[in-house]
């Protein structure tokens, strides 16, 4: 049997039109959703195993991510005795600026001071600045003389230290309760192999703020309700002290990438909208 010409030509177009259309649906859908850098810093006593799952799922969303291992953590042997706050900035920018254009720059704890730095020394490459339960000093500030306006964390109460000073050490039974008291068995495993002691000078080095195109950086704070390591009190001063807007809270101890990964990557992904 013949089929008549012209019905051959509209299906035919019928079929052109529907690739068509799904091609533009699909170009306008990625012009709404791009992927995004996040470059990702973690605190003290840990290292980059701690953004792990993070990681994974903003990866999974379509997003490129850089995890920074700091000097002396991890399988870094640097000195420590060799080891300042601008050594960590200085490894954090290496890392932004082998990336591909501005960045979601996220900190935490420690990582909050050193993303700080970070930014003032190079904001036209941050396109967010995220503090996740981190120290947000002010100018000519250092992370130690903000620990002295929480009494009530149990961070400096738990630290032992190095015969020559130069390293703090919190030992396995006390750095659960510390950081992570919300933690399934998986995750305190995680956090006690992975313990190793803390350089201590870079928390009493003051961070500088020089640069007035760091105040024009958006700023984000995500807030860890019953952190034992820096407390809630100390976030919401730090927040008002910086004049930070952008606030989210998280139900949990001071590691909520290790124990609320998903919540995390959610407000992450909502920030880099």
């Amino acid at each position: 049997m013949r089929i008549a010409r012209p019905f051959v030509y509209l299906g035919l177009l019928a079929i052109v039109a529907l690739f068509t259309f799904s091609s533009c649906s699909k170009d306008d859908n990625d012009d709404q959703h791009p992927s995004k850098t996040f470059v990702l810093v973690h605190g003290a006593f840990q290292a980059p195993y701690a953004w792990q799952f993070v990681k994974t799922k903003l990866e999974a969303a379509g997003n490129n991510v850089v995890v920074v291992e700091l000097p002396g953590h991890g399988q870094d042997q640097t000195n420590p005795k060799k080891i300042t706050i601008n050594t960590y900035r200085d490894k954090v920018i290496t890392a932004i600026n082998a990336a591909n254009g501005p960045v979601v720059l996220v900190g935490h704890s420690l990582g909050g001071a050193i993303i700080t730095a970070v930014t003032d020394s190079i904001p036209n490459k941050v396109e967010r600045l995220v503090y996740l339960a981190g120290f947000v000093p002010a100018n000519n500030q250092s992370i130690l003389e903000l620990t002295t306006m929480d009494p009530n964390s149990l961070f400096g109460p738990s630290l032992e230290f190095s015969a020559d000073g130069s390293l703090a050490i919190i030992s396995n039974d006390k750095i659960v309760p510390v950081f992570a008291q919300d933690a399934n068995d998986a995750v305190k495993k995680l956090l006690m192999d992975n313990n190793r002691p803390e350089p201590i000078a870079p928390q009493a080095d003051k961070v500088f703020l020089k640069n007035p195109a760091f105040a024009g950086v958006p700023k984000y704070y995500i807030q860890t309700i019953q952190d034992h390591a820096i407390t809630i009190d100390l976030q919401k001063k730090m927040i008002a002290a910086a004049g930070i807007k952008n606030v989210y809270s998280i139900e949990s101890g001071h590691c909520p990438m290790l124990t609320q990964a998903d919540k995390v990557s959610e407000l992450l992904l909502q920030i880099a909208k």
